[in-house]
């Protein structure tokens, strides 16, 4: 079973010392499966993971999820240390959404 269409040659990215395409499949859940993300929330965190991803040189190919989840497939390179992306991607959006959506913030922590 295949998940995702195998990119084109000319999207494998190309380093200094090597050729690769390395992707991370990470799904994010809420405390006790809340559903919070509703379809405001969930366009913040697209634009929040964009930004994290472009600090860290990678990116971001795919975004979704439902009201109490969010699945993301991130493109990445080698000399990125996968639990320091996760650590920054959960943080940040976290800290932003509960700035920009304090009705969130209010019932939820």
């Amino acid at each position: 079973m295949i998940l995702w269409p195998m990119k084109k040659e000319t999207d494998i990215r190309r380093g200094r010392h090597c050729v690769f395409l390395k992707h991370v499949h990470l799904v994010f859940v809420t405390k006790y499966r809340r559903q919070i993300f509703d379809h405001d929330a969930t366009e913040k965190l697209r634009t929040y993971f964009s930004n994290v991803c472009a600090d860290f040189e990678a990116e971001r190919v795919e975004m979704d999820g439902g009201p109490d989840h969010v699945h993301l497939l991130i493109n990445y390179p080698p000399k990125l240390a996968i639990s320091s992306l996760v650590n920054s991607l959960k943080g940040v959006s976290s800290r932003l959404l509960r700035r920009d959506r304090p009705d969130i913030a209010v019932r939820y922590y």
